[in-house]
């Protein structure tokens, strides 16, 4: 069965084939992704590996949880599954014409 780690403190500039390369020293690693910005595509500083065998990932998370990389010091655990959030509300609970000189909020919006 194989195993989801976390990796986060990872310098920007640290590339997917890096991390890969990195972890592939402790075992098979099975895809290896790094978090990136939507708009800007740069590095979020943290991503995730999947490794093959849960005795090697246990072994990557003993040998590379604070140790250092590009001078930052990384966290390497077991990822947590993500949790479902709430869809965002960007009208802040106000309706379309609120705040629009009606009486309510600020003149002049």
């Amino acid at each position: 069965m194989s195993k989801r780690l976390f990796v986060g403190g990872l310098p920007y500039s640290v590339t997917n084939t890096q991390l890969e390369e990195i972890f592939a020293q402790n075992g098979k690693v099975t895809s290896c992704n790094i978090i990136t910005d939507k708009y800007s595509g740069q590095s979020k500083g943290f991503g995730f590996v999947d490794m093959d065998d849960d005795s090697e990932a246990d072994k990557a998370i003993e040998k590379l949880n604070g140790t250092e990389i590009g001078g930052r010091k990384i966290i390497v655990n077991v990822a947590r599954p993500m949790e479902e959030r709430s869809p965002r509300n960007f009208d802040r609970g106000r309706s379309f014409d609120a705040g629009r000189g009606k009486g309510r909020g600020r003149k002049g919006y």
